[in-house]
This record gives structure tokens, sequence and C-alpha cells, in this order.
């Protein structure tokens, strides 16, 4: 089905055409109920990824949670997820598009907290409020684009109300593509198993918010100031994510601080206003993160099920496919030369350069592009060359189908995923005519940020030793405290203090427990006068029955 999708959308891109179906469900005198489907190149495109990876994720879980009772019921999960996807893909119209958008965030939040622990459900719980923030926005949205008499993304026009529909929208992809303050729930959510993570936090869920805006892009384009802010906010993002992993030792967590990191780039893309060098990085990055999260995956289940990347270590020659699968998705995440990153992160890179673009802007560019580089080289080297730190005792191999298909797969899109999307589908760009050296800086500060962390893993010299700064990029700007606990203390307080002057205060004394109380202290009150009296009544009765008989 997935090859079918990429010929469709090679098919649409040669012929330069956009298919829009109007399907009609009911039809009564002059009102007409329809639903629309558009099939697009990009839309197409976007699916066939999708499904690829989705088969190659299922194909996966078979080897990953073998020792599941219910593998059916996450099994269908998943299929509801990339139901709820292609929904949000297919149907241009802002109603169905609000089914699918929901869909994802319901069965993303039932996927993190599938495996019903304590820590799962508290990842659930950021993960389901902060979507639900963008759900809010997409219904404030449809409200504010009643007046136009349709729903139809496709016909949106200037209105009284276009400004809000604008920030509304902007929102509603900043929660789902985890951009900042929005940034918490992404590496929280890797609670879910790694199959989940591998589908949902890589190319699905987080780039449903990037695919959203490239959606409204002709529209959101003309608001005053939006391709500014969103270039801050998406530079701020990727910088705070690349810092981040630096200091993460969770290898899950790594990951999904680099998809943060690479989501920033396809926003920060869109700002410049490039939406199909954008969506080009979102099709090429969902294949080599796919790979990242199987082969992390793998190491996890071959490591008793720990993250902590410390633990692990000397995998090079036990696990040689599965570390040769992960340098591969490493050197396309670094943006190397012919792989799939290379292709559309250093044409991103170039045309930043290229542009007028603010000189801060571009540094902290480039700053995380090395910073990149440097994640991906530690989590190497820890991987492959450092002594093991795990049990002694542990069963390592990677020669079962279930999970070296999915990988090899993966791989060929990790490969040759960016080269193959570029000479067939995307539209031939004009190379930005840039001197050699500024050709050449992508490279150049990717090498020296993998330069500059191999001679620090090496090296014997203590770590940077500040607290503050190790706290704060640890807590990705304290933004895990200030969007959890920080938010609950005031409401907290509130209601605790409520519960104890209205609940268990006044009203309850006014009511069932006040008269209960009440009740009682008269009660035994009468008991203490009326004893005295009940003693005299009995004892004359007694003095008379006595009087008579004698």
């Amino acid at each position: 089905m997935a090859i079918s999708m990429f010929i469709s959308s090679l098919n649409l891109t040669m012929l330069h055409k956009t298919m829009i179906l109007e399907w009609s469900i009911i039809s009564m005198n002059s009102t007409e109920i329809m639903l629309p489907l558009i099939m697009d190149p990009m839309g197409m495109m976007f699916s066939a990824t999708v499904l690829f990876i989705s088969a190659n994720v299922i194909h996966f879980s078979n080897y990953y949670m073998q020792d599941e009772t219910f593998i059916k019921r996450f099994t269908h999960l998943v299929l509801l997820f990339v139901l709820s996807m292609n929904l949000l893909i297919f149907i241009p119209h802002m109603m169905i598009l609000l089914l699918g958008w929901d869909g994802l965030g319901i069965t993303s939040f039932i996927l993190v907290i599938y495996y019903q622990n304590p820590k799962s459900l508290a990842a659930g719980m950021i993960t389901a409020l902060t979507n639900r923030i963008g759900d809010v926005m997409l219904l404030l949205s449809i409200g504010w684009t009643l007046n136009q008499g349709h729903w139809l993304i496709t016909n949106m026009w200037s209105t009284t109300l276009s400004a809000m529909m604008c920030i509304s929208i902007t929102i509603a992809a900043m929660t789902k593509s985890a951009q900042m303050p929005f940034s918490s729930w992404l590496p929280a959510a890797m609670a879910a198993p790694t199959p989940v993570s591998a589908l949902v936090h890589s190319s699905t869920l987080v780039t449903a918010g990037v695919f959203l805006i490239i959606r409204f892009y002709p529209m959101l384009s003309d608001f005053y100031m939006f391709n500014t802010a969103l270039l801050m906010i998406s530079t701020m993002t990727m910088f705070m994510a690349g810092m981040s992993a630096i200091l993460e030792t969770d290898l899950k967590k790594i990951i999904a601080l680099s998809t943060l990191s690479q989501l920033g780039v396809m926003m920060a893309s869109i700002s410049l206003a490039l939406p199909n060098l954008a969506f080009f990085h979102l099709v090429t990055h969902a294949m080599f993160k796919a790979l990242l999260f199987v082969c992390a995956g793998s190491l996890i289940h071959l490591h008793h099920h720990s993250q902590d990347l410390r633990s692990m270590g000397n995998t090079a020659n036990q696990l040689p496919l599965t570390m040769g699968c992960l340098l591969a998705a490493n050197m396309a995440l670094c943006g190397l030369p012919f792989m799939a990153g290379f292709y559309s992160k250093d044409m991103i890179i170039e045309m930043c350069l290229f542009n007028q673009a603010n000189t801060v802007i571009v540094f902290m560019f480039l700053l995380a592009t090395m910073m990149t580089a440097a994640y991906s080289i530690r989590l190497m080297m820890t991987a492959l060359i450092s002594n093991n730190m795990s049990l002694p005792i542990q069963y390592i191999s990677d020669n079962t189908l279930s999970n070296t298909t999915p990988m090899l797969m993966l791989t060929m899109g990790a490969i040759m995923g960016g080269s193959s999307v570029n000479w067939l589908s995307t539209l031939p760009y004009k190379e930005p005519i840039l001197s050699l050296d500024m050709k050449l800086l992508a490279l150049i500060v990717t090498v020296m940020g993998a330069a500059m962390m191999s001679f620090k893993v090496n090296s014997m010299t203590p770590s940077f030793n500040n607290s503050m700064i190790n706290h704060m990029n640890a807590f990705m700007w304290f933004l895990v405290p200030l969007s959890s606990q920080a938010i609950l203390k005031a409401p907290m307080s509130i209601c605790l203090k409520s519960m104890k002057t209205l609940d268990q205060g006044w009203l309850e004394m006014s009511s069932a427990q006040g008269i209960f109380a009440s009740s009682s202290t008269y009660s035994s009150k009468l008991q203490k006068i009326q004893i005295p009296i009940l003693t005299v009544h009995l004892s004359m009765i007694i003095m008379f029955i006595t009087f008579i008989y004698m």
C-alpha cells in the first residue's frame, strides 16, 4: 500500500495535479452532507511514509513485545493511530481534520500509558493535557471560520477574524510538534513502548503540527510577524533540545530530544518561506529517526529493558548489524554527504545563510547543527566502544527476522530516501549561490562538533561542574517543572483551601453534618435534664405499689 501511495504521489507530481473528490453522503432537498478527499503529491508522499514506517514498526513489535499477553490490542491501537493520521492527511475539511487530530491525541495517550505504571500515567497525562490545548485552539479556529460559510482549508480567504484564526492554528501546531514552551511532553512520552516511540514520536504525531502549518501556509504567511515569530521559537527549541541532549543519559530521551531539534529545523524552514523544503526534511527525517528508535529498541530489549546509556557498551562485536544500522541512522541525522538527511538539512542551512536572516539566528542554527553531531557521536562511542556496565550474563543476538527485516528496510530509507525523493518527486530547487567556505560551513561545524565530543569522551578530565547550568539543561531550561509542578501549585492550594472552607466548613455544617451535630448536642442536654425526673417518677410508682399491697 505504501508503494502504491508513493507511485501515485510521483504520478501527481509529474502531472502537476491535485485531485479533490467530493463524496455526497446524504442529500435532502437543498441540503447536502459531503465528505471531501484531497489527493495531492505532498499528502500522498506523507501517507506513503507513514504506511511504510508503520508496517516496519508493527513487524518490529512482534520481536520487541513477544512476551506481551495483549499483543493484538496493541496492534489495533497502532492501526487506529495510522487511520487517524490518514484522516488528517487526506481530508481538507476542518471538522473531520479535527476528528483525525483528536484521534491522534487519544490513541497516543492510550499508547503512552500502555504499561500501566505511575511513570507511564504521569507521562500520559502531560501528553494528553498539552495536546488538549491544541485541540481547543483548533476548535476555536473552526468557530472563527463559521462566517466564511465553509470549512474547506483549500478555499480560506481573509476576514476580520483571520488573525485570531492564524494564532490558534499556529499554537495548535506548536503543541503537537512540541515547540517551546510546549516541549516537555515529548521526552516524557518516552515511557511508551519503543515501537510506539518509533512510529508516534518520530514520524507521525510530532510531524502532524508541521504538516498542518504547511497545509495552511498560504493563509498563515500573510499574517503579520508570523514568519519572524515562528523562526525565533523554532531556533530556540532547536538550541534548547541540543543542549539538553548532550547531558541526557536515557537512550530514548536522547533520540526524543534529537527529534525535537529536527522539528525546530522544519519549523525554521517554514518560517524562511520554504514549506516544500520543510516537507522534504519531514519525510527524510521520518526514515532515519524511525530506524534510530528501532535500533535503540533492540539495545534496550537485549539489556534487560534498561534505557540507561551508561550501562551499555562494547556492542560492536556482539551486535554488528544493529550497530551498523545505528551508525547509518546517526550519519543521516548529522547530515553527512549523500545520506538521507544531507539533501534536506544541508539545503535548509544553505538557504538560511543565503537569505537575509539575523546573525544571532544563523549562529544558533549552526550551533544546534554542531550539537547534533556532538550528541550523536557521544551515543555511538558510548554504545560501541566503552566498557559494558550491564549484567554480566545476558543473551545478545540480532539474527531474529522480526528484528533485522525492519532495520534493513528502514536503513535503505535512511541511505537512499533523501536522494530518491530529491531526484524523483521534489521540484528542482535553484541552488543558492554561496562562496565555497559558506557552502562547506554545514559540513565543517558537523565535523567540529563530532571531533570535540569524541575528544571529550576519550579524555580523563572531569566534566564541567556547574550544578545550576546542568540542572537547567537536564530539565530542558526548566520547562519540565514549569509545565507540571509550577502550574499545579497554585490551583492545588486554592482547591485545598476551598475544600476546607466550603466542603468541610460552613457548607457541611449547614447541611447533614450540622443538623446531626446540633441534634446530638440538644438530645444529650435533654437527657441530663430528664434523668432525675425519671428517677423520681419511678421511685414514686414503686412506693405507691408497695403502699397498696401493704
